[in-house]
């Protein structure tokens, strides 16, 4: 179906995806901040008040927020990422309006009260406690800190024990206040509506919220190859390891797409097929891609024992070289081209994931292409375009990330 786009008189942009034939709709309130914006101090302060704006506002209670999605049969909750925040609701068509007054509510009047501060301050501390406890997350974690030393998206999302813990009422009031506003959010909805009737409720919603800082503190990256392993008396090591990549508007992110499936991307995958079912050297092993305003990185992920970390490693290099000197088959390029075929079309078929790519779409300056077009650019990917972006986002410096009883200097030799 059309999206369409419109922007309401304090310029806050909407979206629609009409999808006749469903009951549901699916509303993202996306705000254009994330942890890259934080200042010195501020670390965890946009996943924090992601939090706090669930927990009450100056006229409604959080109990009454929760338990008035409940009764109209809504599923809300909300995510921080490095770039952005977005707060979600899903329900049926018929319920929409009142799925939209919590939300607008939440989003422009929070109650900031002390008490739910220091609950909520708990709450999120635990959260870092839980990640740091799986030996998965805290290799992402130290991946993405090496990789992004020094730049802004080397912050980690949810902060510190020690910035949650410092962190004020007014620091909290201070970032919303700067990044919460019509010119830094826009509303996406997908499913059986209306796109006059959901512009003539944000107007009436949000007619009267005020514009706010939706400047980002862009920076060049410079890679060093580096091994940052976090020491710990564990079963396996727990390593990533990459580089920096593509940004997220660049012409061949659909060819990186097909590309990284084909190296770990799935069952078929070449790492999934040589680490795991030809040597059964790891339970998990996959590639990942992600993008950014000005830059971007590649990964591979593996959990492994430490006597066994050497001859992964080997693998994973052997595997990357080929990909960048061997291209890849005509039989690997049409099987991830039928599986990203058939993950598009499924996707379609969920009012949340069409709200989600509306959200992140329009946030990132990217098209609002019709599934077949999609379906058509993925088709279009040949193996010398695989071969060109290898080439291009595979071949620079190269860092680990680990969790492990193995010191940073057995990867060193892999780095470069």
């Amino acid at each position: 179906m059309q999206v369409e786009i419109s922007q309401t008189s304090t310029g806050l942009t909407v979206l629609t995806e009409p999808v006749p034939g469903v009951r549901s709709v699916a509303v993202g309130c996306w705000i254009d901040t994330g942890s890259r914006d934080e200042h010195p101090g501020e670390a965890g302060a946009a996943h924090f008040l992601e939090h706090l704006l669930f927990k009450g506002t100056e006229e409604l209670s959080a109990r009454y927020i929760s338990e008035t999605f409940d009764a109209i049969g809504a599923q809300s909750n909300a995510f921080t990422s490095k770039e952005y925040t977005c707060f979600w609701a899903r329900m049926l068509d018929s319920e929409l309006a009142t799925g939209m007054d919590l939300l607008a509510e939440m989003l422009q009047r929070p109650a900031f009260r002390p008490e739910e501060i220091d609950s909520e301050r708990n709450v999120v501390i635990e959260e870092i406690n839980m990640n740091e406890d799986d030996p998965s997350d805290v290799a992402g974690e130290t991946f993405m800190r090496t990789l992004f030393r020094g730049h802004p998206l080397g912050l980690p999302v949810l902060g510190t024990r020690e910035s949650i813990g410092g962190m004020t009422a007014a620091d909290l009031r201070g970032y919303w206040q700067r990044r919460y506003g019509a010119g830094t959010a826009l509303v996406a909805v997908a499913g059986n509506v209306e796109h006059r009737d959901v512009v003539e409720m944000v107007e009436h919603r949000f007619g009267a919220w005020e514009a706010a800082d939706g400047t980002h503190d862009l920076a060049s990256l410079r890679v060093e190859p580096t091994a940052s392993v976090v020491a710990r008396d564990t079963e396996q090591v727990h390593l990533v390891f990459g580089g920096e990549s593509m940004h997220r508007t660049d012409e061949g992110r659909i060819v990186d797409g097909v590309m990284h499936h084909i190296l770990g991307g799935g069952m078929s995958s070449r790492l999934f097929q040589k680490v795991r079912e030809e040597r059964g050297l790891a339970y998990a092993v996959h590639s990942f891609a992600m993008r950014f305003a000005e830059t971007g990185g590649w990964g591979v992920y593996v959990g492994t024992t430490p006597a066994n970390a050497h001859t992964v490693m080997e693998i994973l290099v052997e595997e990357i070289e080929r990909m960048i000197t061997d291209g890849v088959t005509a039989a690997e390029l049409d099987r991830a081209k039928g599986h990203m075929r058939g993950a598009l079309a499924l996707s379609m078929e969920d009012t949340n994931t069409r709200m989600i790519r509306l959200g992140r779409n329009q946030l990132f300056g990217l098209p609002h292409l019709p599934l077949d077009e999609r379906l058509a650019r993925v088709e279009a990917v040949t193996r010398a375009d695989i071969e060109d972006i290898a080439a291009r986002n595979l071949t620079g410096p190269r860092v680990v990330g680990a969790v492990g009883p193995v010191p940073a200097r057995e990867f060193e030799g892999y780095l470069s």
